[in-house]
C-alpha cells in the first residue's frame, strides 16, 4: 500500500482537480508533492482529516491548525500565498467537491479519503472557538461577548505582539521607519485630518488601549472620551493615561456606541471599530456618529473593506475569522461605506487607500509573535499564539493580494450653508 502523503497527494488532486502546490509530509513521515527548498504542509496526525471531512472548508482547516495537527515548515508566507487559490478562491468548490455530489469518482475518492482519516465522527473543537453567542447579532449582548472574545485576551499578551505603541491598528509607514515610528505617525495623520485643536471635544470610538486618545491630548490638548466594550483595555488604558498625567483631558468608558449620551463633539475618530458594527446595524451606526457631532464637525472612520462580490447577497463571513478571531465581524466594499456615510448626511471629502501599510504592519506584528513565541504561549495557550500567527500572516497576504483594503474616510457634517471648514487643498496634512 502507498504511504499517507502518496495517498493523500493522489486524492487532493482527483478531488480538487489540481495538483498540490505544496510539499506534504504525513503523520507516518512520508512525503509527496513538488521537490525543492520550498514551504511543506506537515499533517501532524490523521485526526485533522477528520476534521475536515466533518467541516469541509476553511473551518475543518482551521480546527486542525488550530488544535496543532496540521502546521507548516518553511515560508509560511509563501505557503498561505500558495495555497490561496484553494482555500480562498475555490472555497465554494472544494465544498461541493466533499459533499459527495454525483460524481462517482469524487465519491469513490471521498470513500478512499474517509477510510485513511480513520473512525468518525471527528475531535471536539479546540477550545479557543468562540461559543454561541447570545441576544441575537449585533446585540449589545452578543457585541459584548465578541469583543470580549478577541481583546480580553491578556494585555501583556498583545503588548508582546503590537509594541509598545498598544496600537492595533494599520501603521503609516515611510522607508525605513519603525513600527513604534509608523504608528505614531498614523495617529498624527488621524489628528491632522481632523483639525484639533487646543479644547476641541473627541470621541475615539473603540479607543484600545488608549493610544489615539493620548496623542490627542498630548499633542493637540483635545479634551477625549474613549469607549471601548473590552474592560481590560480601558483598565490599561486608564493606567496608561494616568501616568501621562492626563486624566483631567481625557475619560475612557466601557460603553456601547449606541449608549453615548453627551455630545455633539467637535470631532470623531472610529480607527478599527467599524468591522465590528455588521452590515444590518451599518446605517444606525453613522446616523448616531453624525449625531454625535456638531454642525461643522469631522468624523475620521478608519475602516478594513473587501473587495465587492459579483453577488453581494452571496457573501459569507470568512469561516476562521469568525470562529476563532472576530467573532460577527464583517467587511463592506469601499464604496458601500461612502454611500452608507452620505446617506447618513455625511460629506464625504477624501478617502485615502493604506492597504499596503497594513500589510507591513502585519508582517512586523507576526515577527513580534515568532520572536517571542514562548512567552506568547505561556501568556494565552498554544492554540491562541497559533491562531494569531496565521490569522495575521494570512491577512498580510491577503492585504498584499488585493483580497482585502484598508481605508481612511474623512467626513464632515457640513452645515446647511455649505461651509466644510477644510483646506482648498485637501491633502496638505501629508506634505
Amino acid at each position: 500500500m502507498a504511504d499517507a502523503a502518496t495517498r493523500l497527494a493522489t486524492l487532493a488532486e482527483d478531488l480538487l482537480g489540481s495538483p498540490l502546490p505544496v510539499r506534504l509530509r504525513a503523520w507516518d513521515g512520508s512525503e509527496a508533492g513538488p521537490a525543492g527548498d520550498g514551504p511543506v504542509l506537515v499533517i501532524r496526525d490523521r485526526k485533522a482529516l477528520r476534521r475536515m471531512i466533518w467541516k469541509p472548508g476553511e473551518l475543518g482547516l482551521a480546527r486542525a491548525w488550530v488544535a496543532g495537527e496540521i502546521d507548516v515548515e518553511g515560508d509560511l508566507y509563501e505557503a498561505l500565498d500558495r495555497l490561496s487559490g484553494l482555500i480562498w478562491e475555490r472555497g465554494e468548490e472544494t465544498r461541493g467537491l466533499l459533499s459527495l455530489a454525483r460524481d462517482p469518482r469524487m465519491r469513490a475518492a471521498a470513500g478512499a479519503l474517509l477510510r485513511l482519516a480513520g473512525p468518525l465522527p471527528p475531535p471536539k473543537p479546540p477550545a479557543e472557538e468562540a461559543k454561541g453567542r447570545g441576544g441575537g447579532r449585533h446585540s449589545r449582548r452578543s457585541d459584548r461577548q465578541a469583543i470580549s472574545h478577541h481583546y480580553d485576551v491578556g494585555n501583556d499578551f498583545y503588548a508582546l505582539v503590537l509594541g509598545p505603541s498598544m496600537v492595533y491598528s494599520c501603521a503609516y509607514w515611510t522607508d525605513g521607519g519603525t513600527l513604534e515610528e509608523a504608528q505614531r505617525a498614523k495617529l498624527d495623520l488621524v489628528a491632522r485630518k481632523l483639525a484639533l485643536k487646543e479644547g476641541d471635544r473627541l470621541l475615539d470610538v473603540g479607543c484600545g488601549w488608549g493610544s489615539m486618545a493620548i496623542h490627542a491630548a498630548r499633542e493637540y490638548g483635545a479634551r477625549v472620551v474613549g469607549i471601548t466594550l473590552s474592560r481590560e483595555q480601558a483598565a490599561f488604558a486608564r493606567k496608561r493615561i494616568a501616568e501621562e498625567g492626563l486624566t483631567d483631558r481625557i475619560e475612557i468608558r466601557v460603553q456601547d456606541y449606541r449608549d453615548v449620551p453627551d455630545g455633539p463633539f467637535d470631532a470623531i475618530s472610529s480607527i478599527g471599530m467599524a468591522e465590528h458594527v455588521g452590515a444590518a446595524r451599518y446605517r444606525e451606526y453613522t446616523d448616531l456618529l453624525y449625531g454625535l457631532l456638531k454642525p461643522g464637525g469631522r468624523l475620521l472612520n478608519h475602516q478594513i473593506s473587501r473587495r465587492p462580490e459579483p453577488d453581494e447577497e452571496a457573501y459569507e463571513v470568512d469561516a476562521f475569522i469568525d470562529a476563532y478571531v472576530f467573532p460577527d465581524g464583517e467587511l463592506a466594499p469601499m464604496g458601500r461605506t461612502l454611500t452608507t456615510l452620505e446617506d447618513a448626511g455625511f460629506e464625504v471629502r477624501d478617502v485615502e487607500a493604506l492597504r499596503e501599510h497594513y500589510a507591513l504592519t502585519l508582517r512586523r506584528w507576526v515577527a513580534n509573535l515568532e520572536g517571542e513565541w514562548d512567552r506568547a504561549v505561556r501568556l494565552t495557550s498554544p492554540g491562541r499564539a497559533r491562531i494569531w500567527r496565521l490569522y495575521m500572516a494570512a491577512s498580510a497576504v491577503s492585504f498584499e493580494r488585493n483580497r482585502i483594503g484598508v481605508n481612511q474616510f474623512l467626513a464632515v457634517r457640513t452645515p446647511a450653508p455649505g461651509t466644510s471648514g477644510l483646506p482648498l487643498r485637501t491633502r496638505e496634512w501629508t506634505e
